[in-house]
């Protein structure tokens, strides 16, 4: 527990990016808007955020409340990542499979012959929970010091209900332990299990019978997916799955119209769900119907980066529509292994085509939209939580412009500082 009555005052900041705004997803060109302050500062207590203006405006009150003082010196100031697609808990990795696709093998012919998901399912049923909990420790501590503070985390590798729930209680455990904030989703519908094959609903049905109502009752996870996919589920699969979720209380995410185009998109926009994550193959009729819709769209780039796609996803036609559009890692063994959410924005910009403020508003306000949280995080602004990165650099635009470098100096969750490098030091008491 923060004490009530610690405070902090991160003062100076050259850009304070506060994104404040309206209670709604950034869209069109709101995504761009990031409520630049010159010579910014936040003002803290305990885990809320009660002050963000200019330096020389809150110093009274910071005095006051006899706040400890962090000078910024002229960096950028934003708020936390909030990283809303990833596949956290897992064992070993995929390095072969990454070898096998420079040498010419497709992602479908490398999952045929016993890699891609289904390696990593055994590998996940041969390691144990502390295993698990101990690799996953260790990926959150480089989260936060790339400057995210609130991760989303998927199951999907089990392939059983047992494993499901071995990844849940997983998942559990590191929520207990990490200073971040860890959103569980459950993705049971990952891949077809071998000896569901030609069954795949049966599958689906045994999930909804045995695994949903012992993870609702133990409020285990938050989300439900499913992978839309030829290679995995079909749409009438996945609503069957998701269905079955909503019945048990658990919010849909959709993997949607990532390696083709499945009706996915479409499936998430009829469930009302929370996102739907890749599409990299909506059509024009799809974005618009997105654009419609209250379903965020989140990209992630750094799949198609991995696998060496020579496409991605439509993001100009998505935000020029009018989408809400956030960005996620997608951070996973397989296809997407990168934590650094401003590798992310790199990209974005370079192969999407996004703006810097755009995809920073992607990555931060509208991926908490995504998580159902954009009420508390995603923004600094007073009332919602201290969640904040301090960046290493003088403007905004230079965090993808100098791209796979990590220019967090320091990162702030709930009012704590969980990560900083040792020249940015905290002062005493404002005076």
């Amino acid at each position: 527990m923060i004490p009530a009555g610690l405070s902090f005052f991160f003062r100076h900041a050259g850009q304070l990016l506060t994104l404040s705004g309206p209670p709604v997803p950034r869209r069109g060109p709101d995504l761009g808007e990031l409520g630049i302050l010159r010579d910014g500062a936040v003002l803290t207590r305990g885990p809320i955020i009660v002050g963000v203006g200019r330096t020389r405006d809150l110093d009274a009150e910071a005095r006051r409340m006899k706040a400890r003082a962090i000078d910024c010196r002229g960096r950028v100031v934003m708020p936390g990542f909030v990283d809303s697609h990833t596949h956290l808990v897992f064992a070993g990795s995929r390095v072969d499979d990454f070898e096998e696709r420079l040498r010419g093998r497709t992602y479908e012919e490398i999952a045929a012959s016993g890699g891609g998901i289904t390696l990593s399912a055994r590998l996940l049923g041969e390691a144990s929970t502390r295993e698990l909990c101990a690799r996953a420790c260790h990926f959150l501590e480089q989260l936060a010091a790339h400057g995210t503070t609130t991760v989303e985390v998927k199951t999907g590798y089990g392939l059983s209900a047992a494993n499901e729930m071995k990844t849940l209680r997983a998942i559990e455990r590191i929520r207990k332990q990490s200073p971040l904030e860890i959103v569980p989703t459950l993705l049971a519908a990952h891949a077809v299990p071998a000896q569901y094959r030609k069954r795949p609903r049966a599958y689906i049905d045994l999930l909804a019978r045995r695994l949903m109502p012992e993870v609702a009752k133990n409020r285990l996870a938050e989300f439900i997916d499913c992978f839309c996919e030829r290679v995995a589920f079909s749409v009438a699969d996945c609503r069957r799955a998701l269905e079955a979720g909503l019945r048990h209380g658990l919010i849909p995410r959709l993997h949607a119209e990532q390696l083709s185009r499945t009706g996915g998109a479409r499936l998430a926009i009829d469930l009302d769900a929370a996102s739907a994550d890749h599409l990299d193959h909506v059509n024009r009729s799809d974005i618009r119907a997105l654009a419609r819709s209250g379903v965020v769209a989140t990209l992630v780039p750094g799949a198609n980066f991995h696998l060496g796609l020579g496409t991605y996803p439509p993001a100009r036609g998505l935000i020029e529509a009018g989408a809400a559009v956030a960005l996620a890692t997608d951070f996973n063994p397989g296809t997407s292994p990168t934590l650094n959410m401003q590798f992310v924005l790199a990209l974005a910009c370079s192969a999407l085509r996004m703006t810097p403020a755009e995809a920073i508003s992607a990555a931060t306000i509208n991926a908490a939209y995504s998580l159902r949280r954009a009420d508390r995080l995603g923004s600094l602004e007073p009332g919602k939580q201290a969640d904040l990165a301090v960046m290493e650099v003088d403007d905004y635009r230079k965090i993808p412009y100098y791209f796979a470098w990590n220019h967090c100096v320091m990162t702030v969750k709930r009012g704590w500082i969980i990560y900083a490098q040792d020249r940015l030091g905290v002062s005493g008491i404002v005076s």
